[in-house]
């Protein structure tokens, strides 16, 4: 299992950087960050820094959308970032949740998704294509990044497994990811795609103390967002068609206020129970953590994105350096 970890735009551009070179130093090897631009710093400045201050990282963004930017412009924007970061530049892409909805815009549509990534790919790659009737084509571009494609529904996730590298999973619920994988795979295969070769993120946030309550409390937001994820799909499916364990929870959800989309103690997350933050976030002592990694990793997680973002980031980034990666690290070298 690789490592990453994601950075909310919202604290300073020294800060971000400080974080980025931090993480690469202790083992990571992704560094993402969040696309809402209303409500944070634009991020391919960031990016653009964060891949000039490091040597080995992957950069990406976790998530963009095809609908907030033209086209052609994420496209131009990944090729320099390519050129600028030597070739570390990842797109992380979905249908679009914070920077959509705060504009009070929907998301795009799972086959709108699956066009905007072929797009993407032609431009980044030089090739010329007809965009909305013109010829166009980016003829300095050569080499287009690998693309992830973030999802929790079975039409989308079908959908990244006959086109995506990698797919985006944000919880940490090993039985649900499970799930996922599920219509991931059958997509693939029905393309003729070997599913092993599908590169697989789960991204939450961690908190790792004795101290369970203070532990909840710090990462408790984050099934708050992905309850927006699972009331959208909520509206799109039939009931027996998804997992109580994602759907049930957001029974008792009341309005979602997105300026305080990813705070920590946000009342946004007032519904969200012990339950739910323990098997979609990673909280406890280190050992809890070795334990909910090794889960992930046996159903087919190949990379675990840390949401930095709860507090704390330096101290959480020095315990899973001297506490977390060289475990799995070891595990990787006794496979070989």
């Amino acid at each position: 299992m690789q490592f990453g970890i994601t950075l909310k735009p919202d604290i300073s551009v020294e800060r971000i950087v400080s974080l980025t070179r931090q993480a690469e130093a202790a083992g990571f090897q992704y560094g993402w960050i969040f696309d809402s631009h209303v409500l944070w710093k634009e991020p391919y400045p960031l990016l653009a820094l964060m891949a000039a201050k490091t040597e080995r990282m992957r950069f990406g963004t976790c998530v963009t959308n095809p609908a907030v930017r033209d086209l052609t412009v994420t496209a131009s924007l990944f090729a320099t970032l390519n050129l600028i970061s030597g070739g570390r530049m990842e797109l992380g892409i979905g249908r679009g949740d914070s920077s959509r909805r705060v504009l009070g815009k929907k998301p795009v549509s799972w086959s709108q998704l699956e066009t905007a990534v072929k797009i993407f790919r032609d431009l980044t790659a030089g090739r010329e294509i007809e965009y909305e009737g013109q010829p166009t084509r980016l003829t300095w571009a050569t080499v287009s990044p690998r693309v992830w494609i973030a999802g929790y529904g079975p039409k989308v996730l079908h959908m990244a497994g006959r086109v995506a590298d990698g797919i985006i999973l944000q919880f940490a619920d090993p039985d649900l990811i499970s799930w996922c994988l599920g219509f991931v795979n059958e997509g693939a295969r029905a393309v003729g795609r070997d599913p092993s070769k599908i590169e697989v993120m789960a991204a939450a946030p961690v908190w790792v103390s004795d101290d369970l309550a203070v532990a909840r409390e710090r990462v408790r937001w984050f099934p708050a967002l992905v309850s927006n994820h699972v009331m959208d799909l909520i509206r799109q499916y039939k009931p027996e068609d998804l997992p109580p364990a994602l759907t049930s929870y957001v029974q008792d959800r009341g309005g979602y206020d997105y300026l305080h989309h990813c705070v920590v103690e946000s009342d946004n997350a007032n519904f969200v129970s012990d339950e739910v933050v323990d098997r979609f976030c990673l909280v406890g002592p280190v050992e809890a953590h070795h334990q909910k990694l090794r889960k992930l990793a046996s159903v087919g997680v190949t990379q675990f994105n840390l949401y930095l973002m709860c507090g704390d980031e330096e101290q959480t980034l020095d315990i899973y350096q001297r506490d977390v990666l060289p475990v799995f690290q070891e595990s990787v070298k006794s496979k070989r």
